[in-house]
């Protein structure tokens, strides 16, 4: 502590005031990860992640200094049907054995107004990397009852799962496939001060 308002002090003579991040974990209790993907082209099939961990570098003073690292456990998936969950954990799909992670990390914030965010960051899944954007919204921040400082977060992206080289899939009599390729994501996120 010390050290810090050292350095703040000789910034302040040198004419530069820095701005203090805080770093906030994820809280999994009260955070999701959302997925869902097309099913035999006429409806919509959810699923999400029950574990996964992560980290918010928040600088309200200046968003873009902010930064997010998140990683989710494949092996945690979750579509509500037991003999779907080893299929998309098997080599068909994310592999869960050879690619036991998925991981996000920033690489650029940029504060829309209103609350609104644009987060890029790196997404790697089945051992694969590509950059993808979440259109984001800050929906608060407050003290607990326990004294704990929270922020929330909602997000939202879409990604091609083929970019990624989760390819399986199955044609129709009737025209297209069992397994659409977007995956659409959704994230619901509560973080903690650490302390």
């Amino acid at each position: 502590m010390f050290k810090r308002f050292v350095i703040a002090g000789l910034l302040v003579i040198m004419g530069t005031v820095p701005t203090w991040a805080d770093v906030y974990t994820i809280d999994p209790t009260h955070s999701s990860v959302v997925f869902s993907v097309t099913h035999m082209a006429i409806s919509k099939v959810p699923g999400a992640f029950k574990e996964f961990s992560g980290f918010i570098d928040y600088n309200p003073g200046d968003m873009a200094k902010s930064r997010v690292e998140a990683t989710i456990k494949v092996a945690s998936i979750d579509t509500r049907d037991s003999n779907r969950n080893k299929h998309l954990q098997s080599p068909d799909f994310l592999a869960a054995d050879s690619f036991p992670e998925i991981t996000f990390k920033s690489t650029k914030v940029t504060d829309k107004g209103k609350g609104q965010l644009e987060i890029v960051g790196d997404f790697t899944m089945h051992g694969v990397t590509k950059s993808v954007t979440l259109d984001a919204e800050m929906l608060g921040a407050i003290t607990d009852p326990r004294g704990n400082k929270r922020i929330g977060f909602s997000a939202h992206t879409k990604i091609d799962r083929m970019d990624y080289g989760v390819k399986w899939n199955m044609p129709l009599e009737t025209g297209g496939l069992v397994v659409g390729h977007d995956i659409d994501i959704t994230l619901g996120i509560e973080a903690v001060l650490k302390k």
